[in-house]
């Protein structure tokens, strides 16, 4: 089963990192899988252009079939193989709502971290402006005030939609790593924090960690007045 994977992925990439923790608790090991990296711009090469048309990471493919946005190939894969490994959506259509709730609303969380610790790499020198900047960080801080408001509703050491490890926490936790890797003060949010202690240590993590970040463990400080 898993020899008919193929991931093309990159280090460090949240979308990349959230399919190869589903294929891990989902028991697929020894999936074949290629590292690409975006400064050298191997993902617009022929052979991922061939799978995606989009030439973005990840591109996924099981056999014949192609899914290449990342939270679709990971609800794939739980449907895919449902019985096998950990199960990502829960049998109770209440207890799905949250999880699949918490899924999409971490998109919100990806534009709005994007927007603050990517702007001067995305915005030339020439049109950067200190007030969209703090416009930016603004908007990251009451999201994740946000996030952490849902934790503390939660019993302590829960997951992103209660006491299971579920899609929810596949699909978003690449984002609280970023954010703690880009400097997020978890003094100031001791819950979101608390779960990235959690969850940074189950195998599926620990087995798909960005290898770059195991290289450079040193945080770096972007965010860190937030």
């Amino acid at each position: 089963m898993a020899e008919d994977i193929l991931l093309y992925w990159a280090s460090g990439s949240p979308p990349c990192w959230r399919v190869m923790i589903t294929l891990e608790e989902k028991n697929l090991h020894g999936y074949k899988s290629k590292l690409l990296s975006f400064d050298k711009k191997e993902h617009k090469g022929p052979e991922v252009l061939a799978l995606n048309p989009r030439g973005q990471l990840p591109t996924f493919k099981h056999g014949d079939i192609v899914v290449n946005e990342s939270i679709a190939a990971c609800m794939y894969l739980e449907s895919r193989f449902k019985s096998q490994g950990s199960q990502l959506m829960p049998d109770s259509v209440t207890e799905q709502a949250l999880v699949l709730q918490r899924t999409f609303e971490c998109s919100s969380m990806q534009q709005k971290m994007y927007d603050a610790v990517f702007y001067e790499w995305f915005v030339p020198e020439g049109e950067r402006h200190d007030s969209a900047q703090k416009r930016h960080k603004e908007a990251l801080t009451t999201e994740l005030k946000l996030w952490e408001s849902y934790l503390q509703k939660l019993d302590k050491g829960s997951y992103l939609a209660g006491k299971s490890f579920s899609m929810a926490d596949a699909v978003c936790f690449p984002y609280v790593a970023f954010l703690v890797r880009f400097g997020l003060n978890t003094e100031r949010y001791p819950r979101l924090g608390e779960y990235y202690e959690l969850v940074k240590e189950r195998p599926s993590v620990k087995a798909s960690w960005p290898p770059h970040w195991l290289e450079n463990p040193q945080n770096q400080d972007t965010i860190k007045d937030l």
